[in-house]
């Protein structure tokens, strides 16, 4: 380890070292077991921005105040990472600098550190596809990353969001992110689906509404808008609101107050907004089915989460994760995946992005035994994407005209031949694909699947 002696003997070795290490590595920073700093090459130095002076703590120079702080907390239990921190200074502005902490053993029962240091705006193409743990989110991909950096930045400001994605890609957890690392972390988060709810329930779930506003309405009920106060509320599947309603939501935001269902008088709120949407809200603007006015208040700072698809390089990545997860509930170990199942997962589309991977291993763990995860153990949907394969056969309630028609799209197949599978259960078709029971519904019904032609 670099000494942190004084004399001007080992001062002038100590120089001789970090000029070394910076030449051959770059910008490191090196610290004890007591986690400070005890070097820092000159590259590390110009990537954080200013002097890191010997014997500060790291964890509390590098996360400063904020309540996420996953570098410290990997540190401290002596787990190698890698993580992205926000920095603000008057040199660079506002910036990220991505971090991985690798432990070296000094001797000591607990390991030192050496940090690696670089933007994360210029990550190179040879470290793009390590591993980084977002608030929940493992990925190796370069876009993935490059949203984590718009997520740090859109949570410093009060500015309203919109969440672009597939269903299953994670939208709720890019608001959660969003919401753990503003300024209003200390109060509450709530979210609420609005495709969920018929409209009557929807309004007062959003608003409230008084006591005997409506048969049924026993009690006053604040509404999520007051329930969420001096917190953040993520309003999930925002397109599907109807007109009526986004004509209310747009006077919230405007004014800053709800009047409940019922009620007269508004009620003050300060409540930030994050929306979430798989719709071209664009698009639903230009069909008239979305107000542009509400749209251009909601959609300040849009953000994008790459399909699963797009990054094939997370599926094991995220599988790995999901076994180990699985693991710790206990009933199988999962040790290793055959290569068949690797390829198997590598090779599908995934639909239902990393919900769908999620329920496709859980299916696997519960229904498969043994330390390897087997492709015997996969859903028909993956070991045998035909439909045809034994054990899994077709059933001759398929409409002859479905099964065979060439023009049929991919998804439609898909959703036909889980629903077949699952006996015509819509909620157990919906958990195979991936999807929730509204999404389900939603896509029959753009694919023309939920009239006479749909299985039942």
């Amino acid at each position: 380890m670099i000494p942190r002696t004084r004399s001007k003997s080992d001062s002038a070795a100590r120089d001789v070292l970090l000029a070394a290490l910076d030449a051959v590595s770059g910008a490191v920073v090196a610290l004890d077991a007591e986690l400070r700093i005890v070097g820092a090459t000159k590259s590390a130095e110009d990537i954080f921005g200013e002097t890191l002076p010997l014997g500060a703590p790291a964890p509390k120079l590098f996360c400063g105040e904020a309540l996420d702080r996953p570098m410290a907390e990997a540190l401290a239990a002596g787990r190698a990472s890698a993580t992205i921190i926000p920095r603000t200074d008057p040199g660079h502005g506002e910036r990220s600098i991505h971090v991985r902490a690798l432990p070296l053993p000094c001797g000591t029962g607990r390991p030192c550190w050496a940090l690696l240091l670089e933007n994360a705006a210029a990550v190179e193409p040879s470290t793009a596809g390590e591993p980084v743990e977002f608030h929940g989110m493992w990925t190796g991909d370069p876009a993935m990353k490059r949203m984590f950096v718009i997520v740090e930045r859109a949570a410093r400001s009060e500015v309203s969001v919109l969440v672009r994605g597939e269903t299953g890609a994670g939208k709720e957890l890019v608001a959660s992110a969003i919401h753990a690392l503003s300024p209003r972390s200390r109060g509450p988060f709530h979210a609420i689906n609005c495709a969920a709810l018929p409209p009557t329930l929807l309004e007062s779930e959003l608003f409230g509404h008084v006591r005997g506003a409506f048969t049924g309405a026993v009690r006053d009920n604040p509404g999520h808008f007051r329930l969420a106060d001096k917190g953040t509320l993520f309003l999930d599947e925002v397109g599907e609101m109807p007109l009526n309603l986004q004509a209310k939501l747009l006077r919230v935001l405007e004014t800053r107050s709800v009047i409940p269902v019922g009620g007269r008088d508004p009620v003050a709120v300060d409540t930030r907004i994050i929306t979430a949407t798989h719709r071209a809200l664009r698009k639903e603007v230009e069909a008239g089915r979305f107000r542009a006015d509400l749209m251009y208040r909601l959609r300040v700072v849009p953000i994008f989460i790459p399909a699963l698809r797009d990054r094939p390089g997370d599926v094991m990545l995220l599988a790995a994760h999901l076994i180990e997860r699985f693991n710790r509930r206990g009933g199988r170990h999962i040790e290793s995946v055959a290569p068949a199942v690797r390829a198997l997962l590598e090779a599908h589309d995934f639909p239902g992005n990393v919900r769908e991977l999620q329920n496709v291993l859980e299916y696997a763990y519960v229904i498969g035994d043994g330390p390897t995860l087997q492709e015997t153990d996969l859903p028909p949907e993956l070991s045998d994407p035909s439909g045809r394969g034994d054990g899994f056969p077709f059933s001759a309630n398929v409409p002859p005209a479905l099964s065979t028609e060439p023009a049929l799209s991919a998804e439609a197949a898909r959703i036909l031949r889980a629903l077949e599978r699952a006996s015509g259960s819509r909620d157990r078709a919906a958990k195979v694909l991936g999807y929730s029971r509204v999404t389900l519904w939603r896509r029959m019904r753009a694919l023309g699947l939920d009239g006479e032609n749909a299985p039942v």
